[in-house]
């Protein structure tokens, strides 16, 4: 945006009516999402000298709400209280795949029937979609969970980027990625000096993007900087549904398999058969916590030929079947 633009927004404060927020708290949220969401908006305020923003934070019954952590959160509402908003905001974190409320669904098509903006910040795109209000968007959600999501709505049109603002949609990947989402809102509404200014005050080096990505670059996680190695993992992330064979692995890399071993050994002190497989196991794990499918669906979307052989490897790595994990996903 140009300077021009930007002293044009600064010129606007003054006429801009406040927009109303509400965050609609759902129990077991991500603590750090939600402040990541609330508070630039107050600090758009203090920065500009005006109210720009106002908000609410609201529960289902207007009761406090624990998060994740277990701190509790006040609430200002509860649904049929909030009174006027211009966006909501729901904020999950555990537990949302689990959660069926029929009235919740109603009240959020009410807002959207009303014109309201609607948002999710980490998993509260699962409440968005099951109430049929992402249908048409793009959306994203936490990288945890885009595996079980897809395989829930496999009709939406999901991305992993760290946040989509999709005309009157908005959906982030949790965490600080929601600081970025709400930065770009105040850059888009108010001028790209104003977002700067908070992202400043929170210590926050830049804005980054919808094209930043969720996860930490392999690189980085893996603490590893082999390229040819790195390359295969990408490649073993891109198929895990049907696992590609350790001498498919080699030539598309472009090294023989004796190298590939040598490589696996050398940097992540295992094979790099057994490498894939855990990386298939983990998966399956997060497919158990987070959905309804089947263990024989979860083993056939992990690369599994059989539900009996999927269980033999996931209790020898996980010392518990997955039935066990998921009875009781806490253990």
């Amino acid at each position: 945006m140009s300077d021009a633009g930007n002293n044009e927004a600064r010129a606007d404060w003054s006429d801009a009516p406040t927009q109303t927020f509400g965050f609609l708290l759902i129990p077991r949220f991500s603590l750090i999402a939600f402040s990541s969401g609330l508070e630039p908006l107050r600090a758009a305020n203090r920065a500009s000298g005006r109210k720009l923003y106002d908000w609410k934070v609201i529960s289902a019954d207007g009761q406090p709400v624990r998060s994740s952590s277990g701190v509790g959160v006040l609430c200002d509402s509860g649904l049929e209280d909030a009174g006027r908003l211009q966006t909501l905001l729901v904020v999950s974190g555990l537990g949302e795949s689990e959660l069926e409320d029929r009235a919740l669904f109603a009240w959020l098509r009410r807002l959207a029937r009303q014109g309201v903006r609607l948002g999710a910040i980490s998993t509260g795109t699962y409440l968005l979609a099951r109430a049929g209000l992402l249908d048409g968007y793009r959306c994203t959600i936490h990288w945890e969970s885009l595996a079980a999501f897809g395989e829930e709505f496999p009709n939406l049109d999901i991305t992993d980027e760290l946040f989509e603002i999709d005309r009157n949609r908005l959906t982030c990947s949790g965490g600080e990625a929601a600081l970025d989402m709400i930065l770009s809102l105040i850059a888009l509404e108010h001028g790209r000096d104003l977002a700067t200014q908070v992202s400043e005050n929170f210590i926050h080096e830049r804005i980054r993007d919808t094209n930043d990505h969720q996860r930490m670059a392999l690189r980085t996680r893996l603490g590893v900087s082999h390229p040819k190695l790195l390359g295969v993992i990408d490649l073993m992330e891109e198929h895990v549904e049907e696992p590609l064979s350790r001498a498919d692995l080699a030539h598309r890399a472009g090294l023989s398999t004796r190298q590939l071993e040598r490589l696996f050994r050398k940097y992540l002190g295992r094979t790099p058969t057994r490498y894939y497989l855990e990386m298939r196991l983990n998966r399956a794990r997060m497919l158990l916590h987070q959905t309804s499918m089947s263990v024989l669906d979860v083993a056939l979307a992990c690369g599994f030929v059989s539900a009996s052989h999927f269980s033999k490897c996931y209790r020898e790595f996980f010392d518990r079947t997955p039935r066990e994990e998921r009875a009781n996903p806490a253990a």
